[in-house]
């Protein structure tokens, strides 16, 4: 732990991984009422692959919670359109005010991991950085129940828990320890470059296709716009050798020779980002003492540009089935955001074959967009998580209870 850290013997919940998924999941627990705490092993508010955008699901969330003003006030801009480009074509939606939401962000992870990382702790939960799980702690029964963690002064700690939630990312740690098997896959792989560009002046969120490419332009902070290329694994392969920048302007050329030609007159700022990618999945999301979300849960093609909603709507899903306790809440949990991920799974990873003409990626997208309105809808029918006050000292019984099918939370008023 960072020398100034002093951990309790014991919480609720421990959190591995405090960037958006994980973040908001001790956020929302703390919120509660729970004695949360997360770590990261990656410094606070360093940056993270990630392209940024949130769609109408994540923006609710983040209006719901009560914290989309603070991403507003940092000059994030707001996105009021959303254009389609198929070769020539141009179809521009608009979007619509609809549940207090009226325009759509993409803020970058530098905004929005701290934010959500200060909201957390303002709700009562304890988050370090630059800590490291070693290793999953099991009762002689081989439930989870707590944690061994290392810090960057090599110092290192044991904690307990009720529970333990694997937050860590598409490599999750907490998935690998706990042997969480991958019960849907997908297929296919997109590879993917980005950068962050001054001076191309871009207002809304544009997405460009033509057959064996794609192309995204997001508005971000400090008037930056994120342009990223999408284009088969295989491709990237065979043309990464003569030279990242080489490879993302000539994909970016064959999607878009306007917005290749605007990139001409514009400067890049930092470096250019690569992904060589991975198939999407879901992997069984809970189990005796502990359970996943966000990437390290769900994981699908960057291509759809829907992740960080994906994060957020999985934090409070997660949450809800925590406070409630029990086996059968996580099971539920896992049912609810199953019933979401699958369609979205799917249509990503046909997107991210590049097996399409154009008519088929329309196809694809207005499926894409059926599916996003159901989890909105899904999102407007929940009632969110009541404030507890400020983390309490117990909640429940003295021990989590291996062998049945529920579980309570542990006394924690005398840990220190």
């Amino acid at each position: 732990m960072p020398t100034d850290a002093t951990l309790r013997t014991a919480y609720d919940a421990i959190v591995i991984g405090a960037r958006c998924a994980g973040a908001s999941t001790a956020m929302l627990l703390a919120r509660h009422g729970l004695r949360v705490l997360a770590v990261d092993r990656e410094r606070a508010g360093s940056d993270t692959l990630s392209t940024h955008a949130l769609m109408r699901g994540g923006v609710l969330q983040l209006r719901r919670w009560g914290l989309l003003g603070g991403i507003e006030a940092v000059g994030t801009p707001a996105v009021r359109s959303t254009t389609f480009h198929y070769a020539d074509e141009a179809v521009e939606i608009p979007i619509q005010p609809r549940d207090g939401v009226d325009a759509l962000y993409a803020p970058r992870r530098i905004v929005l991991d701290p934010w959500l990382v200060e909201a957390a702790r303002e709700a009562g939960a304890e988050v370090v950085h630059e800590t490291r799980l070693l290793e999953l702690r099991r009762d002689a029964d081989g439930r989870v129940r707590g944690v061994a963690v290392e810090g960057r002064d090599g110092s290192r700690a044991t904690v307990d828990a009720a529970i333990v939630i694997g937050a860590d990312g598409l490599r999750s740690h907490v998935a690998r320890l706990v042997g969480a098997p991958i019960e849907h896959a997908g297929r296919h792989a997109a590879a993917a470059i980005y950068g962050h560009w001054d001076g191309l002046g871009v207002e809304g969120y544009h997405w460009y296709y033509r057959p064996g490419t794609s192309v995204g332009a997001i508005p971000t902070n400090d008037g930056r716009v994120c342009v990223f290329v999408s284009l088969p694994a295989q491709r990237f392969r065979d043309e990464l050798p003569l030279g990242l920048d080489a490879l993302y302007r000539r994909a970016l050329a064959d999607a878009t020779p306007e917005l290749s030609a605007s990139l001409a007159r514009a400067r890049l700022s930092g470096r250019l980002w690569p992904f060589a990618g991975a198939p999407g999945h879901l992997r069984r999301a809970w189990g005796r003492g502990w359970a996943l979300v966000g990437d390290a849960g769900f994981f699908r093609d960057p291509i759809t540009a829907h992740g960080i909603t994906d994060a957020l709507r999985d934090a409070e899903l997660l949450a809800r089935a925590v406070v409630r306790g029990g086996e059968a809440a996580l099971a539920e949990y896992q049912a609810a955001r199953d019933g979401l991920a699958l369609g979205l799974l799917e249509v990503t990873d046909a997107i991210a074959s590049f097996a399409w003409d154009l008519a088929q990626v329309k196809r694809q997208h207005l499926l894409l967009s059926r599916r996003m309105a159901a989890e909105v809808e899904m999102l407007r029918s929940i009632e969110p998580l009541k404030d507890a006050g400020p983390a309490r000292a117990g909640a429940g019984s003295s021990s989590a209870s291996a062998g049945s099918d529920t579980w309570a939370l542990p006394s924690l008023a005398s840990s220190k």
